[in-house]
């Protein structure tokens, strides 16, 4: 797990991309093809000692703001209606909780004060309240279709490095 200083760099970017500093610890779970942080993991428990039930987070601006553009067009709501009438998508998502409970509980070295809360916080895996955390567990490897219709609808990687101004700032940060 990272705090900031570790890696200044990827410290300095992913500040830059939340528009704040991350809660620590944290690391760097996924890189876009451009080799910028495209999602954080942070574990289950803060290092002040609060819980914290969010292990993947969505950096990726282009990502962000694209997904945040399909939940303000119903993409919650109707993921919501689609998984009270397809039992076989249901039991895929109610799959990839578990799994993100599994994977959170393994980044906290088997101490989870939030093991009764799955994806976005959620006791009830099925409501869906957060298309970027789908978005962000899909992306670091559990098998969320949530998450992965989410990022495919939100037109996936950008193709043109849109991050690249980062670099500018980080390399003024360390200089």
């Amino acid at each position: 797990m990272r705090g900031p200083g570790s890696d200044v760099r990827e410290h300095v970017v992913v500040t830059a991309q939340l528009r704040r500093p991350p809660r620590v610890p944290w690391r760097v779970a996924v890189h876009c093809p451009f080799d910028y942080p495209a999602v954080i993991a942070t574990p289950p428990r803060l290092a002040d000692g609060t819980p914290f039930p969010t292990l993947f987070w969505l950096s990726c601006p282009r990502l962000v703001a694209r997904i945040g553009g399909l939940e303000s067009a119903g993409g919650i709501a109707a993921w919501v209606e689609r998984l009270a009438a397809e039992d076989d998508l249901a039991a895929r998502v109610l799959l990839a909780d578990a799994a993100y409970r599994v994977a959170r509980q393994s980044e906290g070295g088997g101490d989870d004060p939030c093991a009764d809360v799955g994806v976005a916080g959620l006791r009830e895996p099925l409501k869906t309240k957060c298309l970027h955390a789908h978005a962000a567990a899909a992306l670091a490897g559990i098998d969320d279709p949530i998450g992965t219709d989410s990022v495919e609808r939100a037109g996936g990687w950008c193709e043109a490095d849109e991050c690249a101004q980062l670099d500018a700032v980080a390399q003024e940060a360390t200089a």
